[in-house]
């Protein structure tokens, strides 16, 4: 089947100051024409998945943009765990040992090894929930240390989800989990509380499910599809993200409806997405980056807030089901598998 693509600007907002945070000196000019710099960029993903290959190419778009050339003036050093919390930990240690001019971090996992085993070499960290209450930045406008970067969280996202769940499809969810782990995921509470929130505007029951593996995995989604109009929102973690093939299959199986935060489920059959546009934030890391590279104090770079999202539906997936979903939120999508 082919996908159309419709444009839905109500869901995409740019916060105030935002431009004037992330201006480099000079987009023209080369950066640094004189001696090589280093890049240590450190993701808990694997390099071959889809969802890694974009954002790494954005990210290296990006740099070339400001002009800082791959092989040429800048060189990165790529470390990709695989999910792997070891393989999270050895890399951290290795791009540490290499004194890289700046590091890049993905992730809670990458984020927590890395301020471990350093607290000097500039890190920016993309796609993380929460950095004042995790304790990586003192303060959002002004994070002091060596550690700023971009989140993939805002309170608001959490209404989106629900509001899809449970109002905007046929027949709502009133029995709605949250599908996270604990361990990738210590940023959980926060979520959960917000989507707790949300069901003041909606009929709805609010339940947690933390998982740790795949064999959890099932067994909650097996559970909830004993329930009566039971419906899943799956949070934002590395966990989940490596592990959709199997959360999407579950599903599927189960007949379950299931709202998700990265478009990656939707391409794979899941139902809908609605969440950051996970490249254009490490487009805006690189920008940071390049500013300090030319000299700025991470410290004073204050954390960026989500800029873009998208929402992603698959009606094939929703017949599959029997699920109806309100024609005005497909009119609204960004993108229609069909």
């Amino acid at each position: 089947m082919g996908q159309a693509s419709t444009p839905r600007a109500t869901r995409r907002t740019v916060l105030a100051g935002i431009a004037a945070a992330l201006a480099p000196g000079s987009q023209a000019a080369l950066a640094q024409r004189g001696a090589t710099r280093r890049l240590g960029v450190l993701s808990v993903l694997d390099a071959a998945d889809p969802t890694t290959k974009a954002t790494d190419t954005a990210l290296v778009d990006g740099l070339s943009a400001l002009g800082w050339k791959e092989g040429g003036n800048l060189r990165i050093d790529w470390r990709h765990a695989g999910g792997s919390p070891e393989l999270v930990a050895r890399f951290a240690a290795e791009l540490v040992n290499l004194a890289p001019d700046v590091l890049l971090a993905t992730g809670t996992l990458c984020v927590e090894q890395l301020r471990r085993l350093t607290h000097t070499i500039p890190t920016v960290f993309v796609a993380i929930t929460d950095p004042m209450g995790q304790g990586f930045v003192a303060n959002l406008a002004r994070p002091g240390g060596n550690i700023t970067g971009f989140t993939d969280f805002d309170s608001p996202m959490a209404g989106e989800w629900l509001e899809m769940i449970s109002q905007q499809i046929a027949p709502p969810a009133v029995h709605v989990s949250v599908l996270y782990n604990p361990e990738t995921a210590p940023f959980a509470d926060l979520m959960l509380r917000a989507i707790q929130d949300a069901t003041k505007q909606v009929a709805a029951e609010i339940r947690a499910a933390p998982v740790r593996d795949e064999t959890e995995i099932a067994a909650a989604i097996e559970k909830l599809s004993q329930e009566e109009r039971g419906g899943l929102l799956v949070l934002p973690d590395s966990f989940t993200l490596v592990h959709r093939a199997v959360i999407v299959a579950t599903t599927a199986r189960n007949r379950v409806p299931a709202v998700y935060w990265n478009s990656a489920f939707i391409t794979e059959g899941g139902l809908m997405s609605y969440g950051v546009v996970q490249p254009d934030l490490f487009r805006s890391s690189a920008r940071y980056i390049d500013r300090i590279l030319r000299g700025a104090n991470p410290g004073d770079l204050p954390v960026q807030n989500p800029t873009t999202y998208e929402m992603v539906i698959n009606l094939k997936t929703a017949r599959v089901l029997g699920i109806t979903i309100d024609p005005s939120l497909v009119a609204g999508a960004d993108q229609v598998i069909e």
